[in-house]
């Protein structure tokens, strides 16, 4: 979108410096008549947002199952990323990616984990996107 106001500007500019007032005029509106409607309607906006959810749980835990019933009832998809080792060993950092089925349900959804993994963290947060899969 911000190259587009860039392109916008530009054509304008070198509109009116040709002396054609008018028609900069009427690109300066039909480009706000263009904007305000996309805007009216939320085109190109993700319809709910992605979750990163990161949990530290004791290597005696068996991770490949051990949330999914929290999981069926809190999320509408949920993928799990990456499982890496921490604390020398001793404990696993999961990672999912997650969309919540309702939003204002993560502080119990985040309750119940914390209640399963003996108390460790919990982390969870805005999904950064890379750039291939922005694409």
């Amino acid at each position: 979108m911000e190259i587009g106001f860039i392109f916008f500007a530009m054509t304008v500019g070198i509109t009116c410096s040709v002396g054609h007032l008018g028609y900069a005029a009427l690109i300066t509106l039909g480009v706000c008549i263009i904007h305000l409607a996309l805007h009216i309607l939320h085109f190109g906006e993700q319809k709910s947002e992605e979750k990163e959810l990161r949990i530290t749980i004791p290597e005696n835990l068996d991770y490949r199952e051990i949330f999914d019933d929290i999981f069926e009832r809190y999320t509408e998809k949920r993928q799990l990323v990456s499982v890496k080792t921490t604390n020398m060993g001793s404990m696993y950092e999961l990672t999912y990616h997650m969309q919540l089925a309702l939003p204002d349900q993560e502080k119990q959804m985040m309750d119940e984990i914390r209640c399963r993994n003996g108390n460790l963290t919990v982390i969870c947060g805005r999904r950064d996107y890379s750039p291939l899969e922005e694409l």
